[in-house]
């Protein structure tokens, strides 16, 4: 197997996206790197919120990928990642996509993975353009729950605190859960093939495909941290940009990923 980055492994760190984006704010980096922490200490989600992380229970690595477009050229890149993740699981595990989708596999906008409706993993996606004519740094941030999601969603915060799943869960033929470190190389290859295709031909060629993997598709959701108030509607997938159109009463509404949270309307 050929990588064509730089892999770096740690047996701690506060933040494996801190580490990189502190190496592209210095002008450190020069190549895509990955890097894997098999514990971290201040691991992040999105809207600063924290990632839980038990050692040996998750996934937790980031990988910093150069750009040739500026930021504003790369809407939907949460999306694609998203399903670069579905088919780097597929890999590490010898199942095909489909039977993944059959399992409750699916992806929430913008950022997260599902498992019949229960966390599996999130992304978290920060950097830059330093200047003008300069690459765009994207520091990419994968959290995967592998196993024991009980104990993980007993360690999290308040009542309202959202179900977890974990990759052990998925029906594998009895076959043993793969090492962390094959996982996180199919992941790699994974991205090393979604990155620059994206990097070409823009979220359009992905939107069809990122539609079928919609967890919310049709349901009536809720979305806050556009406004002062929530929003109301039916999911209706995304647009051709990786923005989620929601359906009100026949007015369509595009909100674009930021700091926004949705749920499904109970």
């Amino acid at each position: 197997m050929s990588m064509n980055c730089i892999l770096e492994r740690v047996a701690e760190t506060q933040s494996t996206n801190d580490d990189l984006l502190g190496r592209w704010r210095a002008g450190q980096l020069t190549d895509p790197i990955a890097r894997i922490a098999y514990k971290q200490t201040s691991g992040k989600g999105r809207a600063g919120r924290s990632w839980l992380a038990n050692p040996n229970d998750t996934l937790c690595f980031s990988y910093a990928y150069p750009f040739q477009q500026s930021p504003k050229d790369l809407s939907g890149l949460s999306l694609v990642v998203g399903l670069a993740v579905i088919s780097g699981i597929a890999a590490a595990l010898h199942l095909e996509q489909s039977q993944l989708y059959a399992q409750g596999l699916r992806l929430k906008w913008p950022n997260d993975l599902l498992l019949n409706n229960a966390k599996l993993g999130g992304i978290l996606i920060e950097g830059g353009q330093a200047k003008a004519n300069d690459p765009t740094w994207m520091v990419i941030g994968v959290g995967l729950n592998l196993r024991n999601a009980p104990s993980i969603e007993n360690r999290l915060e308040g009542s309202s605190a959202q179900k977890v799943s974990a990759v052990d869960q998925l029906q594998r033929e009895n076959a043993p859960l793969p090492d962390i470190e094959v996982l996180w190389l199919k992941l790699i290859e994974a991205f090393e093939r979604y990155l620059p295709e994206f990097e070409r031909v823009g979220f359009n060629a992905y939107q069809a495909q990122w539609n079928e993997w919609d967890a919310y598709k049709d349901l009536a959701v809720n979305i806050t941290g556009v406004g002062k108030e929530s929003i109301y509607g039916q999911a209706a997938g995304v647009d051709k940009t990786g923005a989620l159109i929601l359906d009100q009463n026949g007015k369509m509404l595009t909100i674009h990923a930021g700091d926004v949270s949705m749920r499904v309307q109970s």
